[in-house]
C-alpha cells in the first residue's frame, strides 16, 4: 500500500506541512514514473509505503503520520530520464551544510502584537541592505546574520527611514553571495542564521530591544533555524515601526543547480536540452534560467511564494528583481504573469508594497491591471544619473557649468501620475558594487572623500534625493559617508565592510553626517510638501550651479521651496522667485552640519522676506544668501 491519503483533499498545500499527528505532502512532478517521500519519520525507507499517489493534475501526495517538527524528509522521483533525490521545492528550511536535505517546520512563532502599518508610498523612505555583510561583529567566525540586522534596527528607526529592503534571503548554492542565484525560494538563506549553539549569545541583546517597547522576551527556543530568525528580524523592525521589503528573484532561479534541485524536477530526459525542464524555460539569464510562465503551476509556485512570505512572515512588500527579464525574456506571457502576482497579492494583501524593477524605467509597469502590469512602484533612474553627473563634474579643480537643468528635468521621470510611482537614489547595491561606480563620497572628491569638498557635496547628492519627488532609497552605509565599494564576500574582501567602529569610535564626520541625515528625514516626515505631488522647477542655472524647485500638496498648499547650490564659494544677494510674498523659514541649511554645529555657518539666520517682484514665474521673489556646496529648504 502507498503512503496513507488520511487529510488529502483537493486543496491540500503544497510541499510538507505539519498537521494533527503527522504531516501532508504534495509536489509537483507530471511526468514522473513514482515519487517517494523518505525521511526520519518513516526510516527512509524506499519502498511501497513511502510512495505518494498521482492525481489527475501531475500532483503527488500522501500523508506520514508521526512527522514531527525538526524532522529532516527529501523525495525519491524516478523518472524517464533518471532516478534520484530531489528537494521539495516549497520547503521551509534546509540542513546546513547546502545542499542538503529538507527539514520539517511548524509555523508557529511568539510574534508580538503592534501597533504596525505598513507606510502609505508618500511615507516611505527604503533603506536597503546586505545581511551578510551590513553588520558583522562575529567575524572571522560568522558573516552577518538576520539577528545581527536586528541589533541594528533602533539605529535605522532613529536615522528616520521607514522600510528595509533586504537583497534577497531565498537560499542560494554559494556561501557567499548577493542572493540573485536562488535555487530554494521558501527556505531563507541559511548562512544568515545563527547557529543553535549561538543563540544564547543573541539572547540578551534582542531581548533589550523587546524590552525597550514593553514585549515579551524570546526563549533561546523561539529562535532555532534561520526562519525562526528571519521572522524575529521582522517582529523586531515592527516594533520599532520599520516596514520589511524582501527583494525576491521571479525572473530566473540559479546558477548552479545541482541534481537535486527543481531544475528537471521529474527528472525527463534531458536529450533536447532546457526546454525538458519542468520549471524554466530554454532561456538564460545572469547564469541562471528564466522560468516558464506558460506553466499554470510554475505561475502559483511564484505567487504562492510571494503569499507566503506576506502570511508566514509578515512582511510588508517586495522589490521585484528585473521585472523587465520577466517582460521581455518570459515572453509572450511573462506580462500576464505580472498582472496575476500583483492582482492576487493585492487582494491577499491591501496595503501591501510591491516595487518593481523594469530597465529601461516602463510606467506602464504601475499602471493598474488590465492596462498595466499593477505593481505600486517602481526604480527609475533619470535623477540618479543627473545627481552623480553633477556631482561628478563639480569635483573637477575649476567652475565649469554644472548640468542643473538637467537635474531638475530629471526629478519627475516621464510617465507618472503620483510620487509614489517611482523610487529613486543615487546608490544601490547593483551601482556601487566593486568593480563598478564609485560611492557618493568619492565621487564627490576623488583625491580625498573625507575633505569638506567631499563631505559638502555629499551632503547636497544625498539632499537631492531625499526632497525631491519620489520614494527615496539609501544604501547602507550611505548615511555616514562610506566611501568603500561593497562586496558580498566578507572573508577576501573584508577591508570593504561598513565603517561602524568609525561611528562607535566618536568619528566626526560620519556622525555629523548621521545627523544631518537623521533632520532631513524628520524634517520629510514634518512637511507635507516634500511628500506630496505638487511639483516644478523654479529655477535652473547652469553657469552659477543653482537649481531651485517647489513642491506642494495639490489642493492644500504646504508649499516648501528648496535651493541647491554646488559652487564652491558663498553667493549672496542671488534672487530666486517664491510662490507668495511674506516670510519664508529656512528650516533647513546642510551647511549647519560641517563640524556641527558649523561656527562658520552661512545662511539666511532662519528666514527671508519675499516681496513683490516678478520673478521665475512667480509674482514675488527674495534675495537669498547661498553658502558653497549647499541645499536649502524653506517653507511659510
Amino acid at each position: 500500500m502507498p503512503a496513507s491519503l488520511k487529510h488529502i483533499h483537493s486543496f491540500t498545500p503544497m510541499g510538507a506541512n505539519l498537521i494533527a499527528d503527522g504531516a501532508t505532502f504534495r509536489v509537483w512532478a507530471p511526468n514522473a514514473r513514482s515519487v517517494h517521500v523518505l525521511g526520519d519519520f518513516n526510516g527512509n525507507a524506499l519502498d511501497h509505503t513511502s510512495l505518494l499517489t498521482r492525481d489527475p493534475n501531475g500532483h503527488w501526495l500522501g500523508f506520514f503520520p508521526g512527522a514531527k517538527d525538526r524532522q529532516k524528509y527529501m523525495f525519491y522521483v524516478v523518472g524517464e530520464g533518471s532516478q534520484g533525490f530531489k528537494r521539495d521545492p516549497y520547503a521551509r528550511e534546509l540542513e546546513t551544510p547546502h545542499p542538503s536535505k529538507c527539514i520539517l517546520r511548524a509555523a508557529d512563532f511568539p510574534w508580538h502584537d503592534t501597533p504596525h502599518t505598513t507606510p502609505a508610498l508618500a511615507d516611505l523612505v527604503i533603506y536597503q541592505l546586505h545581511v551578510g555583510t551590513f553588520f558583522t561583529p562575529n567575524l572571522p567566525n560568522k558573516a552577518g546574520t538576520f539577528l545581527d540586522v536586528a541589533r541594528k534596527v533602533p539605529y535605522l528607526a532613529e536615522l528616520g527611514v521607514t522600510a528595509v529592503q533586504l537583497l534577497p534571503i531565498q537560499e542560494f548554492q554559494t556561501q557567499y553571495g548577493q542572493g540573485y542565484n536562488g535555487t530554494d525560494y521558501f527556505s531563507p538563506e541559511m548562512n544568515y542564521a545563527a547557529p543553535d549553539a549561538a543563540i544564547p549569545a543573541f539572547l540578551p541583546d534582542i531581548n533589550a530591544l523587546l524590552h525597550v517597547k514593553g514585549l515579551a522576551p524570546y526563549q533561546a527556543q523561539d529562535l532555532k533555524g534561520e526562519m525562526n530568525q528571519l521572522k524575529a528580524l521582522v517582529d523586531v523592525c515592527h516594533a520599532y515601526g520599520l516596514a520589511v521589503l524582501l527583494d525576491v528573484v521571479y525572473n530566473h532561479a540559479g546558477g548552479d543547480f545541482g541534481d537535486e534541485s527543481m531544475y528537471f524536477l521529474d527528472r525527463q530526459h534531458d536529450g533536447d536540452g532546457r526546454r525538458n525542464s519542468l520549471y524554466f524555460s530554454d532561456r538564460g539569464h545572469a547564469g541562471g534560467l528564466v522560468f516558464d510562465y506558460a506553466k499554470p503551476d510554475v505561475r502559483d509556485f511564484l505567487i504562492h511564494n510571494a503569499k507566503f512570505f506576506l502570511d508566514e512572515y509578515r512582511v510588508d512588500g517586495f522589490r521585484y528583481d528585473q521585472v523587465s527579464v520577466i517582460d521581455h525574456d518570459g515572453a509572450p506571457h511573462g506580462w500576464r504573469f505580472c498582472q496575476d502576482l500583483t492582482s492576487t497579492l493585492h487582494y491577499h494583501r491591501p496595503g501591501s508594497v510591491h516595487l518593481a524593477e523594469y530597465w529601461n524605467v516602463n510606467p506602464h509597469v504601475v499602471q493598474p491591471v488590465p492596462h498595466g502590469a499593477g505593481f505600486d512602484t517602481t526604480l527609475t533612474d533619470g535623477l540618479r544619473r543627473a545627481i552623480r553627473d553633477v556631482i561628478e563634474s563639480a569635483s573637477a579643480p575649476d567652475e565649469r557649468p554644472l548640468n542643473m537643468t538637467a537635474l531638475g528635468a530629471s526629478m519627475w521621470p516621464n510617465g507618472f501620475t503620483h510620487a509614489g510611482q517611482f523610487v529613486q537614489g543615487p546608490e544601490n547595491h547593483d551601482l556601487v558594487l566593486e568593480g563598478r561606480e564609485a560611492r557618493v563620497a568619492r565621487l564627490s572628491d576623488p583625491s580625498n572623500p573625507r575633505s569638506w569638498y567631499a563631505r559638502s557635496r555629499a551632503r547636497v547628492a544625498t539632499a537631492l534625493s531625499l526632497t525631491a519627488p519620489g520614494i527615496p532609497m539609501l544604501f547602507m552605509g550611505q548615511e555616514f559617508l562610506e566611501d568603500k565599494p561593497w562586496s558580498d564576500d566578507v572573508v577576501r574582501r573584508a577591508n570593504l565592510l561598513l565603517h561602524w567602529a568609525g561611528l562607535s569610535g566618536g568619528d566626526r564626520d560620519m556622525l555629523d553626517h548621521v545627523r544631518f541625515v537623521r533632520e532631513l528625514l524628520a524634517l520629510r516626515q514634518c512637511l507635507p510638501g516634500l511628500r506630496g505631488d505638487g511639483f516644478r522647477v523654479v529655477h535652473a542655472h547652469d553657469e552659477n550651479r543653482v537649481l531651485a524647485v517647489h513642491r506642494w500638496v495639490h489642493g492644500a498648499g504646504h508649499d516648501v521651496v528648496i535651493v541647491a547650490h554646488l559652487g564652491n564659494s558663498h553667493r549672496f544677494d542671488y534672487r530666486v522667485g517664491m510662490p507668495h510674498a511674506g516670510v519664508w523659514h529656512e528650516v533647513f541649511n546642510s551647511d549647519v552640519y560641517e563640524q556641527w554645529v558649523n561656527p562658520l555657518v552661512c545662511g539666511n539666520g532662519g528666514q527671508v522676506h519675499a516681496n513683490d517682484v516678478p520673478m521665475h514665474g512667480f509674482h514675488a521673489s527674495a534675495p537669498l544668501t547661498l553658502p558653497a556646496n549647499s541645499l536649502l529648504v524653506f517653507t511659510t
